[in-house]
């Protein structure tokens, strides 16, 4: 199987602020890169209280990084063709299109998965399945609410919960999880 987990932090309530974005690339059911990327947001300086308590990126973290638009075609190149899945993707999905929007940039064709939906298909009797709750149920230790850390654990939910659904390929993906795959 191929895909890309993502997962981004934002500095504010606006689907564009992304200040962080990982990237954990998976070929032949096997990750094979993590990356991680600083970004400065379009309302920097400002970095909302709340979402600083979350990931503890602060404003003098990214004051010299590149913006979303210096780095998206690096990212992309990552991702091509392949299938993208996030921790609660209609977030992920949601940042990502809100950047590629605020840059005028083109919106790839590209179907994501959330990993929420695959967990509950996988293990239907846990209480939670926020990525910390399935990490810790399957001993991954972690940097929560860090990007390229989420993005890892989720690429490692992710393939536990295709062995135990024996699903063995995308297109295997694409049949058993039909009606949870989204277009970007």
């Amino acid at each position: 199987m191929d895909f890309c987990a993502i997962d981004f932090e934002t500095a504010t309530h606006e689907k564009n602020s992304a200040c962080e974005l990982g990237i954990c690339i998976v070929q032949d059911s096997k990750i094979v890169e993590t990356k991680t990327w600083l970004i400065k947001p379009p309302s920097y300086p400002y970095f909302s209280r709340f979402n600083v308590a979350v990931h503890g990126i602060l404003p003098n973290d990214v004051k010299d990084a590149p913006t979303f638009d210096e780095i998206w075609y690096e990212v992309q190149e990552m991702m091509y063709g392949t299938l993208m899945i996030a921790h609660n993707a209609s977030f992920d999905a949601g940042v990502l299109r809100g950047c590629l929007d605020y840059y005028g940039m083109f919106t790839p064709k590209l179907d994501y998965l959330c990993s929420i939906q695959l967990a509950k298909k996988s293990w239907n009797y846990l209480p939670k399945y926020g990525l910390k709750n399935l990490a810790e149920h399957h001993q991954i230790k972690f940097n929560h609410h860090r990007a390229g850390a989420d993005a890892e654990v989720c690429a490692k939910i992710s393939l536990l919960a295709f062995e135990k659904l024996f699903i063995t390929s995308n297109e295997e993906i694409s049949e058993y999880m039909k009606l949870k795959i989204k277009k970007l």
